[in-house]
C-alpha cells in the first residue's frame, strides 16, 4: 500500500481492542479505537477512515444503529463484529450497508484477512471528485443494458438516470454480474472474481446483498427481470432487460 490505511475499531472489551490494535498495527494499518457507539460516531465526523470495524454489542447504543447512521452518510467500509449464531443480526447488519461479517470468536488472521478484502474493494471518493482524464475514462468501459447504466470509473450505478444506492462491495457484485452477462455464476464463482475469502457452509451474505442489489436496480425486485436466480446453480445478469 502506497499509504497507511486508517481504520476505526468500535470495541467495547479493552483487552480484544488492545489486542487487535497491536496487530493490526503491526499488520501497517494505523488504528483508532472507539470503546462505545456514541464515540466512533464522534470521530467519525472529525476525522477520515477508510474502514470501520464494528462490534455490535456496545454500551451506549446497538452496533446497527451505528452503521445505519454511518451509511446515511458515507460508503465507508465496514466489517461487522458479531456474537456467534446471531444470523438475524448478520442478515440486517448487511441489509443496512455492512460489507462484511465475522462471528465471534475468531482468528486474527481472518480478520486480517477480511479487512484486506473489504479495503481493495473500497472507492477512493478523492478519485471520484477529480475529472477523468480520456485515458482513465477508456480504462474500463462503460456498460448500459436498457435503462440501466453502470460506470466502473466512477463506481457508480443508474436507472433512469437516477443513481442506485448501492455499498462498493454491491457495487462490484453489480459489475461483476454485468460483466459476466448472460452467465450463470455461482456464489463461489462470484466470490473468486471478487477476490474474497472462500464461503463458509450456509454461509448467504452473497444472497443478502444480491436482495440489496435489486431493491436499487429492479423495477420490482420480487419479479426481477435483470438479476435472475438460477435455482441449484446461483446468478445470471440478463443481456436483454427492456
Amino acid at each position: 500500500m502506497n499509504t497507511v490505511d486508517r481504520i476505526l475499531l468500535v470495541e467495547d472489551d479493552p483487552r480484544l481492542a488492545e489486542m487487535l490494535t497491536e496487530y493490526l498495527t503491526q499488520a501497517g494499518f494505523r488504528v483508532t479505537h472507539a470503546p462505545t457507539g456514541n464515540a466512533a460516531m464522534e470521530h467519525i465526523a472529525a476525522a477520515e477512515i477508510d474502514a470501520v470495524i464494528l462490534d455490535l454489542m456496545l454500551p451506549d447504543m446497538d452496533g446497527l444503529d451505528v452503521c445505519r447512521k454511518l451509511r446515511a452518510t458515507s460508503d465507508v467500509p465496514v466489517l461487522m463484529l458479531t456474537a456467534r449464531g446471531d444470523a438475524i443480526d448478520r442478515i440486517v447488519g448487511l441489509e443496512i450497508g455492512a460489507d462484511d461479517y465475522l462471528p465471534k470468536p475468531f482468528e486474527p488472521r481472518e480478520l486480517l484477512a477480511r479487512l484486506r478484502a473489504i479495503l481493495r474493494r473500497r472507492v477512493d471518493l478523492r478519485h471520484l471528485d477529480a475529472p477523468r482524464s480520456a485515458t482513465a475514462a477508456g480504462s474500463e468501459e462503460f456498460l448500459r443494458f436498457g435503462r440501466l447504466e453502470i460506470d466502473p470509473a466512477a463506481h457508480a450505478a443508474r436507472l433512469d438516470g437516477v443513481p442506485c444506492e448501492l455499498t462498493a462491495y454491491q457495487f462490484d457484485l453489480l459489475l461483476v454480474l454485468a460483466k459476466h452477462a448472460g452467465r450463470v455464476l455461482s456464489r463461489d464463482a462470484l466470490m473468486d472474481l471478487l477476490k474474497g475469502e472462500p464461503l463458509e457452509a450456509f454461509d448467504r451474505s452473497i444472497d443478502v446483498h444480491m436482495s440489496r442489489i435489486r431493491a436499487a436496480v429492479e423495477d420490482d425486485p420480487k419479479k426481477p427481470r435483470r438479476i435472475i436466480t438460477v435455482r441449484g446453480a446461483g446468478y445470471l445478469f440478463a443481456k436483454v432487460q427492456d
